[in-house]
C-alpha cells in the first residue's frame, strides 16, 4: 500500500523534469546524454545548463537584479574577475538578509581561482562583509588597502596557475597602487604564459 507522502504525489499528476546546473562544457556535455533506463522504450534526457547557457554578468546593476544568476555566472565565469568584482558588489545593494546566504552559495560553486579571487577582495573591502572569512578579515578600506587586495588577486591567479614570479615582479606588483592597471593585470593573468604577459605594454 501507498504510504501518504506518495499518494499526495500521485496526486498532483505533473510531469518531472530534472535539471542539472553544469559548471563546465565537459559536465554538460555528459549530463545531456540520454540515460536508458529499465523502463521499455524509455531514456531519461535531463535539461542541462553549462557555461553556454550562462552569460557572464559583468556590470554590478545586472548583478544586484539578479542575483541568482550572478552567483552561477561566478561559477561558470569566475576566472574572468570582472565577473567576480561584479558580483561582490551587487551584494551591497541586496537585503541584509539576502546578501548573505548569495554569497555562500556562490563561494561554494565558485572554482578555487574565483574563490580565492574573491576572498582577497573581501580582505580589502568596503563593502559588508558575510562569510566567517570575510568577518574574519573585515577590511580597512581605504585606497591602498583596496589596491592591496587587488595586487594580491594578480598574484592569486598567477599561482593557481603555476606561474612562476620571481621577488623583484612580486615586490613590484604589491607596490602598484593604480587600480586600473591590477584590474588590466589581473584579466591578462587568467590567460598569461608568464608573468612578462601581464607588463607587454607596461615596458
Amino acid at each position: 500500500m501507498l504510504q501518504a507522502p506518495n499518494r499526495r504525489w500521485l496526486q498532483v499528476n505533473c510531469p518531472v523534469t530534472v535539471l542539472v546546473i553544469c559548471p563546465d562544457r565537459r559536465t554538460a556535455d555528459w549530463a545531456a546524454e540520454p540515460i536508458d533506463t529499465s523502463l521499455p522504450g524509455f531514456q531519461l534526457k535531463c535539461g542541462v545548463i553549462g557555461p553556454a547557457e550562462i552569460p557572464p554578468v559583468t556590470k554590478v546593476a545586472q548583478a544586484a537584479e539578479h542575483p541568482e544568476l550572478a552567483a552561477l555566472s561566478v561559477m561558470s565565469h569566475g576566472d574572468d574577475i570582472s565577473v567576480v568584482r561584479a558580483f561582490i558588489s551587487a551584494l551591497e545593494y541586496l537585503p541584509d538578509d539576502h546578501a548573505p546566504q548569495y554569497y555562500e552559495y556562490a563561494y561554494r560553486l565558485a572554482s578555487e581561482v574565483a574563490r580565492r579571487v574573491m576572498e582577497e577582495m573581501m580582505e580589502s573591502t568596503t563593502w559588508p562583509v558575510y562569510s566567517p572569512f570575510a568577518r574574519q578579515h573585515y577590511g580597512r578600506g581605504r585606497e591602498e588597502g583596496r589596491a592591496e587586495g587587488e595586487a594580491r588577486a594578480v598574484l592569486t591567479i598567477l599561482e593557481v596557475r603555476n606561474i612562476p614570479v620571481s621577488e623583484d615582479d612580486r615586490t613590484f606588483i604589491m607596490e602598484c597602487t593604480n587600480l586600473e592597471r591590477l584590474d588590466e593585470w589581473a584579466r591578462r593573468a587568467v590567460t598569461a604564459t608568464s608573468v612578462a604577459d601581464l607588463f607587454t605594454e607596461e615596458s
